[in-house]
């Protein structure tokens, strides 16, 4: 299977510039995020690559058929209403877990937002669990992760300094105009 997505990819015209995090656990934030077929490169590179990501998908999308696709590709029903309820659940997965990538966009919507989502920084932080950051390069269709970025107290000012390391990427979304960097 691992094989058939490598294929696949490169049939699409990806390249795959690097292999999975290194540790057992982790965050991967996945920008620029503009479409839902963001969620298919990144799992196709990150399968292919010897990974299994998870990720968090409204729960909207657990549609029968639909939801039985989106849950094998690593998918994570998560009700948006209760942020609380939602961070404290990925963070005992963490900490229960023997091993856990998990996928964020940090934008946390495919629309063009100016403030990304400070929630990956809260279940770093407290499941101790250092953070990566992912890119799908439309323009170039080059896919992986850059970076490793070590967190601080100041979440605004990490992510600050996270979308500035995206910004000097020049990376380009599936649809350029609902990215700002």
């Amino acid at each position: 299977m691992r094989k058939f997505c490598a294929l696949l990819l490169r049939l699409m015209g990806w390249t795959v510039d690097s292999g999975i995090a290194p540790v057992d656990k982790c965050i991967l934030l996945g920008a620029p995020h503009t479409s839902i077929f963001d969620f298919v490169i990144a799992y196709l590179y990150y399968y292919s690559q010897g990974g299994n990501a998870k990720c968090m998908v409204k729960q909207e999308l657990f549609v029968p058929v639909l939801g039985s696709i989106i849950r094998a590709m690593g998918g994570i029903p998560v009700n948006r209403e209760n942020s609380t309820t939602m961070l404290r659940s990925v963070i005992h997965e963490f900490q229960t877990s023997e091993t856990l990538h998990l996928a964020i966009a940090p934008e946390g919507t495919r629309k063009p937002v100016r403030r990304w989502k400070t929630g990956f920084h809260l279940i770093a932080t407290t499941a101790h669990v250092p953070v990566y950051l992912a890119y799908f390069d439309w323009g170039t269709k080059h896919v992986g992760y850059f970076a490793q970025v070590e967190l601080t107290s100041d979440p605004q000012a990490d992510i600050q300094r996270i979308q500035q390391m995206y910004a000097e990427r020049h990376l380009v979304g599936k649809h350029p105009d609902k990215y700002i960097c």
